[in-house]
Formats: C-alpha cells, structure tokens, sequence
C-alpha cells in the first residue's frame, strides 16, 4: 500500500507533454491557467507524499514514538522496504526545502536590486524608459509599495517603428495587467519541488507570453504588426548578444520561441477552449490526488493500530 505514496511522485513526469499539447492548440490564456493549476496541484501533491513517506522512519526513533503514544511499531510493509522508502523521501524533502530557501532568496535579491535599478529613474505613468544602447523590453512587477513598471531601453525604441512601439509597450503591459509573473513564479516554485515539473516552467513562460501577444494584437487591431514588433524585438536583442529575462521579470519582446509566437501571430486568433489534453491534465491531477488521499488515509489507519486502537473506518 505504500505505492499508492509513490504514484503521485511518479505522474508528474506525464505533465511536460500534456503541458506542451495544451500551450500549443488552447487559447493562451486558458493555457496558462489550466497549465499553473496542473503544475501548482502535482507539486503539493509530490510535497506531501514526501512527508507523509517520512513519517515511517520518524516512528522508528523511540523518542519520536514514544512522543505519539506509539504502544507497538507501525507496520506500513515490509519494514526493510519501508524504512528505506522513508529514509530516501526524507533526503529529497531535505533537498527541496534547500533548494527552494537557496533559490527563492537570490529571487528576491534579483528582484530588489532590479527595482532599485529604475526606482529613481523618471517615468510616465508606468513606462519607464533606460537609456542604454542595448535593445531590452520588460515588464517589471511591482511591491508593496510600488506599481509594476513597463522598462524599455532607448536602444530597443530606435531599434522599432513607432506602430511596433505601441505594439511592443501594449504587450508588456498586458503582462502586468494580468500579473503574468504570479503564474511563472508559482511554477518555478513547483519546478523546484520536482524536476518534471520544471520541465512545464518554459510552457508556462510561452503561453504568458502568446497571452500577451494576443493582448497586443487586440489593443492594436493588427495582428501582422504585432508579429513584427515581436519579431523585430527579438532580432534586434539576440543582435546585440542581449538575453534578457529571468523569473524576476516578464521579457514580453524578446522572451520564449519568438519564431512560434511569430506564426501564431501570422495566423487566425486562436478560438479552441478544449481539448482532450485539459481533460488528460484534469485526470492527472485527480489522479494524484486520490493516490495521496488513499496513501495518507491508510498509513493514518497504521499509527492508530501502533497506538492500541480500534481504526477508524
């Protein structure tokens, strides 16, 4: 019955593909929404699978044991295969927990010091313009104290028609309107839980970005130019070696496959809500979620037997 704690570590290798289907044939947004949630529901479900594996060899230590009223041992399997189970979720809930303290604090440090970089700088309204020679467009999330800023250098504004300005500065603020870096950060948080959940990160990144470029092609009328804004953008970064993004912003312009979001573009707006890789992701996900219930509800049975009582029904 331990397996049924070990399925929901396993299925969220079956996310990446489904994530992928979803990005490339559902409207963006509904993409990226159903993609976070998917991602976002797999890591819970991996984060407390690993704890409740854990708690196997945590009642083996008699101090512990004794702490929870424990009047014989937990039998949960066979005891070689179950405290060995235990010891390796214990290692990699160890592991998670570091990584996600070492790597949500040189987020927030990124994210300090690019506010700081453009808190003094003049604006209007929320556009911010950097001089620098280098093309760069990004949208900037706010803090408490502070609004999301649209942060675009000099060099990427000589590097575009004014049409494919607007274009440009409608996509980043469609990324701050719809606070697109809740999404990315919220699966990087997930993608640090398991390694194939950081596989999806990239799929939430392009359908925030299509997201946004669908915004753009709205607020502009001209899906055409806004491909080219796209395109251009793109161009004239990778031209200056520039590789800008990161998860402390959302760099709309030059961010993701540009070629992909170029075609998407070129193409009719995308009108498909549904697909059989939603109900697949819905599956998954409840999947998972039973597998951890069941897991959970029986290992709970196994400490009130290790306890002298009667087990609930």
């Amino acid at each position: 019955m331990i397996a049924l704690l070990i399925v929901p570590l396993l299925l969220p290798w079956l996310l990446p593909p489904l994530a992928r289907r979803t990005a490339a044939r559902v409207r963006p947004g509904v993409a990226l929404w159903t993609i976070t949630l998917a991602t976002a529901a797999l890591a819970v479900g991996v984060v407390a699978c690993l704890g409740v594996l854990l708690l196997p060899l945590a009642l083996a230590v008699p101090p512990v044991a004794a702490l929870v009223h424990l009047v014989q041992p937990l039998r949960a399997g066979p005891a070689l295969l179950t405290l060995g189970v235990s010891a390796l979720s214990g290692a990699l809930a160890a592991v998670t927990a570091v990584t996600v303290v070492r790597r949500a604090i040189s987020e927030a440090k990124h994210l300090r010091t690019a506010r700081q970089g453009v808190a003094r700088l003049p604006h209007s309204g929320e556009l911010c313009v950097l001089d620098d020679a280098r093309p760069d467009a990004y949208a900037l999330p706010g803090g408490l104290r502070s609004g999301g800023r649209v942060v675009v250098t000099t060099g990427m504004l000589r590097s575009l028609e004014p049409r494919e300005r607007e274009a440009l500065l409608a996509h980043e603020r469609a990324h701050l309107a719809a606070r697109h870096h809740l999404f990315l950060a919220v699966a990087q948080l997930a993608g640090w839980c398991h390694p194939a959940l950081a596989a999806v990160v990239p799929r939430v990144s392009f359908a925030a970005e299509r997201a946004a470029d669908e915004s753009a092609a709205r607020a502009t009328g001209d899906r055409t130019l806004t491909a080219r804004a796209v395109g251009r953008a793109a161009l004239a970064a990778t031209r200056a070696g520039r590789r800008p993004g990161g998860s402390v912003r959302v760099a709309g312009a030059v961010t993701g496959p540009v070629p992909a979001r170029v075609k998407a573009l070129l193409t009719r707006a995308p009108v498909r809500r549904v697909v059989p890789a939603l109900l697949a992701m819905a599956l998954l996900c409840a999947g998972a979620g039973a597998s951890s219930l069941a897991g959970a509800v029986w290992l709970h049975r196994g400490v009130e037997i290790a306890q002298g009582e009667r087990p609930s029904d």
